[in-house]
């Protein structure tokens, strides 16, 4: 079952229709949930934060208790961090990222009776597991497009965290957006790491290397999908005196001031919203399980506007999107 936000809100129901509202407290304020972040947990000012934005909110506006664990930098514990939520009684259970996908084919089945969420993946295919996926590859079309009308040498970069599928569809996107503007447009793209060596999400060293490289081979603009590494790339940038585009999250907003102004745009999921949707329909006692899909059409992807660098172009960026919404455009998920 593949459903989009608003296919998949509880019909009937005025909290689902408005997450805001608040909805049962003496049945929310009975639900614990249990979140298992990706790797680095809060404070990657990106993907985890953006979680965490969600769950903030419901804990204020629900009432619902919230348990936060993180993995350990090897990322080797993911199993047990699950089972743990799992078993001291957490329900729902938010795994944050698609790494989690192999380790919640083994615990899921052994819960029966709890409610799993994986954050950002779509392959695991279990009763009680629910599947919140975006489509990324739609944001990273828009923000290519940006950086191919932004980009004075012809040349731009992508700097991506580990090579999977997932991560894949960032620069598929990117690489097809940029071309619609400019065919000829030379782009640079390198993964800091290889499964099952996930610490590309967490080397900002090596990050910041990468984009040098390519800010040193003529590239004026480079786009990181790369969690907490970005901010390698963001340092690089600021060195060189070029431009960056962020990932997840408004990350203009979010890193130190001194890097701000070299952040052109950010491709964004509205993580938050999707957390907090999902947490309301379990307060409610009306989970939805199987995919969850957010792109443009339904709004849980989009592109970041502070600071007013892509006010020039942003009609142009606009009549793209509303082509990907009509199907005038199909974006590649895959390169």
């Amino acid at each position: 079952m593949i459903c989009s936000l608003a296919a998949c809100s509880t019909a009937g129901n005025s909290t689902a229709a408005n997450p805001s509202s608040g909805g049962n407290g003496a049945a929310a304020s009975a639900v614990t949930v249990g979140v298992a972040y990706s790797r680095g947990g809060r404070g990657d000012k990106s993907f985890n934060d953006s979680v965490g934005a969600g769950l903030d909110r419901a804990k204020a506006e629900l009432g619902v208790k919230v348990k936060e664990l993180s993995p350990n930098a090897a990322g080797s514990d993911l199993e047990e961090v699950l089972r743990l939520l799992a078993e001291t009684g957490h329900n729902p259970v938010l795994a944050v990222g698609f790494f989690y996908a192999q380790p919640l084919t083994k615990v899921a089945p052994a819960f029966p009776r709890t409610q799993f969420v994986i954050i950002d993946d779509a392959s695991v295919k279990l009763p009680n597991v629910t599947n919140v996926a975006f489509r990324e590859e739609e944001a990273s079309y828009l923000v290519g497009a940006a950086a191919a009308l932004k980009s004075a040498t012809g040349r731009i970069g992508f700097v991506g965290g580990v090579q999977t599928p997932p991560q894949e569809s960032f620069i598929a996107g990117y690489a097809a957006g940029a071309k619609k503007i400019n065919p000829k447009i030379d782009i640079s793209s390198v993964f800091i790491s290889q499964p099952p060596d996930f610490s590309g999400f967490s080397s900002p060293d090596k990050a910041q290397e990468a984009a040098r490289g390519m800010y040193d081979g003529g590239a004026d603009i480079v786009y990181h999908a790369a969690g907490a590494s970005g901010l390698g790339v963001f340092q690089a940038a600021k060195a060189a005196g070029k431009r960056a585009i962020g990932v997840d999250v408004d990350q203009r907003a979010t890193v130190d001031p001194e890097l701000a102004d070299v952040i052109l745009t950010s491709a964004t999921k509205e993580l938050d919203v999707a957390v907090l949707r999902t947490i309301q329909e379990a307060a409610a006692g009306k989970p939805v399980y199987g995919v969850r899909e957010f792109g443009l059409k339904e709004k849980g992807v989009s592109y970041a506007t502070s600071g007013g660098g892509l006010s020039d172009i942003r009609p142009r960026l606009e009549e793209l999107r509303e082509q990907i919404v009509a199907g005038e455009i199909d974006v590649p998920a895959t390169l």
